[in-house]
């Protein structure tokens, strides 16, 4: 059974995550074939913190409420930050934790967004990977290291429980 502190966790998580792909001006970017999600930034956190996996999924079903591919992200698009959460909670070093968001959602999206923008399946993949990678690398890994490196920083955001 989840804590309420877990509980308000996920719901703060899920908030932020929502915030940073809908609100001007990153919404310009969070949406269709070409997109850099500020907020996929935050898909390194359960690597250290569990309860994140599910913060991200909640939130990114909350921000795809804003998106032109409306079902398709809903379903398809937070069951691919679900899978990548997890898989990054499995990454055996801090360097790997970005990877999954990064794979995941280069082939899992463009699954959908390539038909849908009428683009091909692999450059809308490469597109993604590409913006992935710079929110999770060029973003998401110096968050991660910070974090690591900030035991007090860890110990709040822990709160002493995980599920």
């Amino acid at each position: 059974m989840l804590s309420l502190r877990v509980l308000a966790r996920v719901g703060v998580l899920a908030a932020v995550y929502a915030l940073l792909t809908i609100l001007p001006p990153l919404n310009a970017l969070g949406y269709g074939p070409v997109q850099v999600r500020v907020s996929e930034a935050l898909t390194v956190l359960p690597f250290v913190f569990p309860w994140a996996t599910w913060g991200l999924y909640m939130g990114c079903i909350l921000a795809n409420l804003g998106s032109p591919f409306l079902v398709w992200d809903l379903t398809l698009g937070a069951f691919s930050s679900l899978a990548a959460a997890f898989l990054t909670r499995r990454m055996p070093r801090a360097s790997l934790a970005p990877l999954p968001p990064v794979i995941v959602n280069a082939l899992l999206v463009s699954v959908y967004v390539a038909p849908l923008s009428g683009m091909p399946y692999l450059l809308v993949a490469m597109y993604i990977a590409a913006g992935q990678a710079v929110a999770c690398y060029g973003l998401g890994y110096p968050l991660l290291v910070y974090i690591l490196k900030n035991r007090r920083l860890r110990e709040i955001l822990e709160g002493g429980e995980n599920p």
